[in-house]
């Protein structure tokens, strides 16, 4: 999908959603799906699966066929290089590089030399109260373990069994 149609089909959904006055959080709850994965596909990041479509038509009734449609096609996952200067994007990026050469280490302690999944993926953001009484951000990523394998030379020249 061209850059062009995918921002235009983004920007019908995205109003879509608008216009329904229900946030993230309430189509994920009305969906069964995590409130970033919703975000997702309305913003034509994830594909629309065949037992998800009547759920999200029940949560947002003014979804045309046409979008269906776009949003069960496999998206072109892309993002904008100047999303990096938007202050929220910035600070997620922020704490990740921070924090993340210790997040690998404690990933290869518990569960060896591999990596956390970007694919077999869940993502969710969560509004708590603190300790102190302030508001709080809880940003969780759940990503299926995939250990690094062993590069055999034979690997492909074998027949399978």
């Amino acid at each position: 999908m061209e850059a062009a149609t995918k921002q235009s089909v983004t920007n019908q959904l995205l109003t879509v959603k608008s216009a329904s006055g229900k946030t993230y959080s309430q189509l994920a709850e009305e969906t069964g799906l995590t409130n970033v994965y919703v975000a997702q596909l309305l913003r034509r990041q994830a594909q629309l699966k065949p037992d998800t479509v009547p759920k999200l038509r029940e949560a947002l009734p003014a979804l045309s066929d046409e979008l269906i449609a776009a949003m069960m096609s496999p998206p072109w996952r892309s993002y904008d290089p100047n999303l990096i200067q938007e202050p929220t994007v910035y600070r997620l990026n922020e704490a990740v590089m921070h924090f993340g050469e210790s997040i690998k280490e404690i990933i290869n302690e518990d569960f060896g030399d591999g990596i956390m999944s970007a694919i077999d993926f869940y993502c969710s953001v969560d509004k708590v109260k603190g300790v102190d009484g302030y508001n709080r951000v809880v940003v969780t990523l759940d990503g299926k373990y995939l250990s690094h394998s062993e590069q055999d030379g034979e690997y492909g020249l074998k027949a399978k069994p």
